[in-house]
């Protein structure tokens, strides 16, 4: 029985849906890119625990693009934003914040292309996979602030809090690593002067 002054959720099912399945992608989203950044690591860290980390690593990957997905489709039954197919799958083309909804729909596909790829990496070179593999991290970015532009709970401090719990700690390993690469660069030689003849 609904109390008096309770307010239905069947009109906003489809809203409340894809809200959450975005919240979930993005978690889910922070941690696969957690485990890959320390799958990368010359740290040791997860020495002995490699095969263990990539397998979840991978199912935390599939599983972002499922919610990816669910985020979109779900959007297509709202009866207030009442989007087309073409709004929630072309970057910029939609009426509701295109910008950031935009933002959104190109680190969606990006990161369905990235993570699938992986299935792929036999017939795009392994080394060449690693390289494009790399750009995850800026789709992932991209996914912030697509929610931090565009979600409704933007500006809640719960769901800012809730957002910071995954996301902080992939960012931290990601500047870690970033780091780590602009330090372990070689000084360039400085060039060496020819001299002229002398008089």
């Amino acid at each position: 029985m609904i109390a008096a002054g309770a307010v239905s959720a069947g009109p906003h099912v489809f809203w409340i849906t894809s809200r959450a399945a975005g919240t979930a992608a993005l978690a889910l989203s922070s941690l696969a890119v957690s485990a890959g950044l320390l799958i990368g690591s010359r740290s040791g860290v997860l020495r002995g625990f490699g095969g263990d980390t990539r397998a979840l690593h991978e199912a935390l990957s599939l599983a972002t693009l499922a919610a990816v997905a669910v985020h979109g489709v779900a959007l297509l039954g709202d009866h207030y934003l009442h989007p087309s197919p073409l709004d929630i799958a072309v970057p910029f083309s939609g009426a509701y914040r295109p910008l950031w909804t935009g933002l959104g729909i190109v680190a969606g596909w990006a990161l369905a292309l990235l993570g699938l790829s992986y299935y792929a990496r036999s017939r795009i070179g392994q080394s060449r996979w690693r390289s494009l593999h790399r750009y995850t991290a800026l789709f992932w970015l991209l996914g912030i602030a697509h929610t931090l532009g565009a979600g409704t709970d933007a500006t809640q401090p719960w769901f800012l809090l809730l957002l910071a719990i995954p996301t902080l700690p992939a960012a931290i390993l990601l500047l870690s690593k970033l780091t780590r690469k602009t330090s372990a660069r070689p000084p360039q030689p400085a060039p060496t002067r020819t001299l002229g003849p002398s008089r």
